[in-house]
């Protein structure tokens, strides 16, 4: 189900006015102007896993990406070979950084593992997740206007004993904003990485022997 924007967001405002009406595209600008920041949530009200966590422990690595999405700015493509950014805005950390923490909640979430989190708690753990990031921005449709937000990432889960792939996926998710208008352009940010994150949850659940139910 779709949630309001204002129920999601913790929006950090750096600057007076509000963004409401600013045109989207923009360069990187300069850097001594206030930005607003943005920081997405994993979804609520996600699923849990059924029999309780299993004794495993699971090591989210930092996703890979590409230079351009490899930054705290919120990229927005006019087509498909050049990127440029949202003017005035940021998230609240940079993309790959982001994206990793959001993994870690959707899985935390769920109560399916023994232990979640950024470094295993002794010398290994017992899986480890490694991702790609591809895809993490809007893009403007040939009119201009209408706007659609793409996320992408393949993600492998690793044994780490014997360094074995044990499972891999390719999550995808689009979403259309309607406008280049930043609240819009936010908003299926927030609708898009939903759908990646309850898929991404259950995908590393099933790999481990875990179910889902609804919470």
């Amino acid at each position: 189900m779709i949630r309001a924007a204002t129920q999601k967001l913790a929006v950090a405002i750096t600057v007076l006015s509000v963004l409401g009406g600013c045109s989207a595209i923009g360069a990187l600008g300069d850097a001594t102007t206030p930005l607003s920041v943005f920081d997405l949530r994993a979804p609520a009200n996600a699923p849990v896993a059924r029999g309780g966590a299993a004794p495993v422990d699971i090591t989210v690595e930092l996703p890979t990406t590409s230079g351009v999405l490899d930054t705290d700015r919120i990229m927005i493509r006019p087509d498909a070979l050049q990127a440029q950014y949202l003017p005035n805005v940021r998230w609240g950390d940079e993309v790959p950084v982001m994206m990793q923490t959001l993994m870690l909640r959707a899985l935390e979430n769920t109560n399916g593992a023994r232990y979640v989190g950024r470094r295993p708690l002794a010398g290994s753990g017992d899986y480890a997740i490694v991702t790609e990031l591809v895809d993490f921005q809007a893009e403007v449709g040939a009119d201009g206007i209408t706007t659609r937000v793409s996320i992408r990432m393949t993600s492998r889960l690793v044994r780490e004993r014997d360094a074995s792939i044990v499972s891999s996926r390719t999550f995808t998710a689009q979403e259309d904003a309607g406008s280049t208008e930043t609240p819009a352009v936010i908003d299926a940010f927030d609708r898009a990485s939903d759908a990646v994150l309850l898929d991404f949850a259950d995908w590393t659940m099933s790999a481990i022997g875990r179910r889902l139910s609804p919470a």
